[in-house]
């Protein structure tokens, strides 16, 4: 008798002592940061007024899609005077967002970190004006094209600086850091020549400081900054012609493809275009 009391008292614990792990293990899975481990999209009842289910996309955070960004390019993402994020990448995001089921969140840094927010699973796409080149691809994947960029010169007016040609005679061309602008300067003119600053509004506010003789940038922000600093100029002549497209963690099909489709869908429909011609109107 004092033997089956034994087993019968040693069964109890070993009972007690499942359910006390399976309760941690219940805990634990909860605390997991995304990174650690990416969340399955939210069920339909989570998903935002009007939109479609995610289905079993997956994402970092449950229900959002989490878009990494350098809030200081104008007309593509930028913060309005009541501090939210505005823009052409920041409402076709949101776009994208609504077919795919989810809400979408705008982690603004910058452009380097948004970049490597993405590869590293810290983000689920990123948009910030981003060309796809092949070094680029080799670290992310990239959805198809939505946008074209060219890449221009800002010089004060009257500067010797009268073409594209005329960089060659440049002491210092200001770019913003990481991005092709300033990859395609150091190639063509130098180190020494080249001054990388966090975004395009400290680049041009250094040209205006006569710190820098020109700036080179995209189009449609350069257009936005000559508006809004008198004395400057865009050059007649452009730098270069670029695709930009939306970045992914490397082999994340099913969020590419989903991001694809999404993309397809909006130019179709024409909510695309109704962005574009709210932020860059007709010449």
């Amino acid at each position: 008798m004092k033997m089956n009391m034994k087993k019968y008292l040693a069964l109890v614990l070993a009972l007690a002592l499942v359910f006390a792990l399976a309760a941690c293990g219940g805990k634990k899975a909860a605390d997991v940061t995304p990174t650690e481990a990416p969340t399955e999209a939210a069920e339909p009842t989570d998903a935002p007024d009007g939109a479609e289910p995610a289905g079993d996309l997956v994402t970092v955070e449950a229900g959002k899609l989490h878009m990494s960004t350098n809030a200081a390019f104008p007309p593509y993402e930028m913060v309005d005077d009541t501090g939210a994020y505005i823009g052409i990448d920041v409402e076709v995001a949101t776009a994208i967002a609504q077919k795919l089921g989810l809400e979408l969140v705008v982690d603004d840094m910058d452009f380097d970190a948004a970049l490597m927010a993405v590869q590293q699973g810290q983000s689920d796409i990123a948009m910030a004006g981003i060309t796809v080149k092949p070094e680029r691809a080799e670290v992310m994947d990239f959805s198809n094209t939505y946008a074209k960029g060219v890449q221009v010169v800002i010089v004060k007016e009257g500067s010797a600086i009268a073409t594209v040609d005329d960089l060659a005679n440049a002491e210092l061309i200001g770019t913003q850091r990481g991005t092709t602008g300033y990859e395609y300067c150091l190639g063509d003119y130098g180190e020494e020549h080249v001054v990388a600053y966090d975004n395009g509004a400290t680049a041009v506010q250094a040209l205006m400081n006569g710190q820098v003789d020109c700036v080179v940038i995209d189009n449609e922000p350069a257009k936005a900054f000559v508006a809004a600093n008198a004395g400057l100029t865009i050059l007649d002549t452009t730098y270069a012609d670029e695709d930009y497209a939306i970045a992914v963690q490397k082999g994340n099909t099913q969020l590419l493809d989903a991001v694809n489709q999404a993309i397809a869908e909006l130019q179709e429909d024409g909510t695309f275009q109704a962005i574009v011609d709210k932020y860059i109107k007709a010449e």
